[in-house]
């Protein structure tokens, strides 16, 4: 006959046992760790991509070459007024080629810029005011710019 005492016991140590179980389960499924080779200094690191906002105003970045900048610009509208970004653009075509660009219905713009070779270039656009019919607006234009700094390709 059983005892209410060993009911009571026998129920933590079959909980006890499952959870050193599923311990030693865990532990021994566990993925061993990577160790990371080191890079070959005959390959030269994958180029990125930096994506721009309108919130990384004068902001600078360094890049190195066959690295691509993404700057997307998001328009607003607010009372009766459409504030929309111009196309960027780069002020020198040497270190930095725009590959891509446009707007959007919504005021917004965008582009895309390779760089090229070293150099020193600032990329920027202007946000101005659309007004509905019987509005007026701020006689404000807003810039939004960055400064690139491109350098050599690592080999």
């Amino acid at each position: 006959m059983k005892t209410k005492a060993s009911k009571y016991l026998a129920v933590p140590l079959a909980w006890g046992l499952a959870l050193g179980l599923a311990s030693a389960v865990s532990t021994a499924a566990a993925p061993a760790t990577a160790h990371p080779r080191s890079p070959s200094k005959h390959h030269a690191p994958a180029a990125k991509r930096v994506v721009l906002t309108n919130s990384d105003d004068d902001r600078s970045i360094v890049l190195t070459a066959g690295d691509d900048v993404e700057v997307r610009l998001t328009g607003s509208r607010s009372q009766g007024l459409s504030y929309t970004w111009s196309v960027p653009q780069s002020g020198d075509f040497g270190p930095l080629r725009r590959t891509s660009a446009g707007t959007t219905p919504a005021g917004g713009a965008s582009a895309v810029f390779h760089a090229e070779k070293p150099g020193v270039v600032m990329v920027g656009a202007t946000r101005s005011c659309r007004p509905d019919p019987g509005r007026v607006c701020p006689l404000v234009v807003a810039p939004w710019k960055i400064t690139a700094k491109v350098t050599e390709e690592v080999t």
